[in-house]
């Protein structure tokens, strides 16, 4: 039986929007199955742009794998929007305590 996560997203308007997640998959690719608004992924996941860009609440911050440099360095490219809470969505891979996960998407800039 496989047993979906619960991954909730704060899209720029506000919209909540809740969706399911397969362990393994990336925070982005959940996002753009479920056309959530505010995650572009133009890079695809392979950590090369910053179009994944999302804040994780605080009471699951501390549970994520720690960053790497290569995702340190992408979010450069966010510089006045990174806060000490950023991720790169498709650094996050869902796992089952990532349930009831609140990520919220800052504005898009085009």
């Amino acid at each position: 039986m496989l047993i979906m996560t619960q991954i909730i997203f704060m899209e720029p308007d506000g919209t909540r929007r809740e969706t399911s997640a397969n362990a393994g998959e990336s925070a982005m690719e959940v996002a753009v199955r479920n056309g959530v608004e505010g995650v572009d992924a133009d890079c695809g996941g392979v950590c090369a742009c910053a179009t994944c860009h999302g804040y994780i609440d605080a009471a699951f911050f501390d549970l994520l794998p720690a960053m790497n440099d290569t995702e340190d360095q992408m979010l450069e490219l966010v510089e006045e929007q990174r806060q000490a809470n950023s991720r790169l969505l498709c650094q996050l891979k869902v796992a089952p305590e990532m349930a009831g996960i609140i990520i919220s998407l800052p504005g898009v800039r085009r």
